[in-house]
């Protein structure tokens, strides 16, 4: 059959009307979504996070007897990052009456620590009751041994707090201490809406947790955690030899020196509760006495590098002595302001 040209025309024809309007209807249909998002609820959306971009350091000023000292201002401090001068943004010196307190307190009931709960349960409510304001601050109490347990969260009820301390009946088998800091630090410290101090009563040193002491130290330091260290080693008994007199006995020892001091606190070794109560009130004390200045570092970057502070105070005051934390690691964590 031959095929005829006036045919061939009009097929042309009819495909010129026909295409343009099957794009022009496909380019009217939705695309389809590559992939799909369902709807967030309200309650879902994630907390709004806000990075450190600056340093807020606690400080505490001591004479050579001890005694804490009033009345310094802003110019009588200098503040170094790695031996460079950083500029002071903010300082205060009423931090103890204008910002609330919120205290962790850790106590150890693993097996050394047999005989002895008595003694650590009054210790542990003494100090709540030496420290916490009501209506003003927040404590928490929780134990570890080889299992961690949050026994009272944040609260300003002392009945309440005093039913969980006096409710510890069993003992576990082991010492999770750094596991501890590290859980309280990272889950309840971080958001904590005023100054964050934690405080461990404890008569031995850890033998249980995946976290060491360096994790412990860096987490409390990242989250702004002050940590006190009450050691009970010998009870009712006695005080723990050479300890009453400033020196260190073994590791554990040394190690919750360390943890203490890096983080811009104190570490008590006592075994009565007369010494005991001295403590406790020397730490009330010293919160209602520090200083607090805040610093933008000069070298901003976030490289996880371990940034060393020093405080020093202006002119010659070599009779007064300096206590803050001793570092943190610079990477953009995210806590509270």
């Amino acid at each position: 059959m031959r095929f005829s040209f006036s045919r061939f025309l009009s097929i042309i024809l009819l495909a010129a009307c026909i295409l343009p309007a099957l794009t022009a209807d496909r380019a009217q249909q939705p695309k389809p979504k590559v992939s799909p998002t369902p709807p967030v609820n309200e309650g879902d959306q994630e907390p709004i996070k806000t990075f450190i971009r600056r340093v807020r350091l606690p400080i505490t000023v001591v004479d050579k007897k001890g005694q804490f000292v009033p009345g310094l201002t802003k110019n009588d401090f200098l503040v170094f990052e790695d031996k460079i001068p950083q500029q002071i943004e903010t300082f205060s010196d009423d931090i103890g009456q204008s910002e609330s307190l919120y205290v962790a307190v850790l106590m150890d009931t693993s097996p050394s620590t047999a005989g002895k709960l008595k003694f650590e349960q009054e210790s542990a409510m003494n100090f709540i009751q030496t420290v916490v304001r009501p209506r003003k601050d927040r404590a928490l109490f929780a134990t570890f041994d080889h299992d961690i347990t949050l026994r009272q969260d944040f609260t300003d009820k002392l009945d309440l707090l005093d039913r969980a301390v006096f409710g510890v009946k069993n003992l576990g088998n082991q010492t999770a201490l750094y596991d501890a800091i590290w859980q309280f630090c990272d889950e309840k410290l971080r958001s904590a809406a005023g100054r964050r101090v934690l405080v461990v009563i404890t008569d031995g040193e850890d033998t249980y947790s995946r976290a060491n002491l360096r994790d412990a130290v860096d987490i409390a330091q990242r989250t702004e955690t002050t940590i006190f260290a009450i050691a009970t080693k010998a009870g009712f008994i006695s005080t723990v030899p050479g300890v009453e007199a400033g020196e260190v006995k073994d590791k554990g020892d040394r190690d919750l020196v360390k943890l203490a001091e890096e983080t811009g606190g104190v570490a008590f070794f006592t075994g009565d509760m007369l010494s005991l109560e001295r403590s406790f009130n020397k730490i009330s004390k010293e919160l209602r006495a520090q200083y607090l200045v805040t610093y933008k570092p000069v070298n901003d970057r976030y490289d996880g590098s371990v940034r060393q502070i020093e405080v020093k105070l202006a002119g010659s005051r070599g009779n007064l002595k300096v206590r803050t934390k001793h570092g943190y690691k610079a990477i953009a964590d995210s806590v509270r302001p």
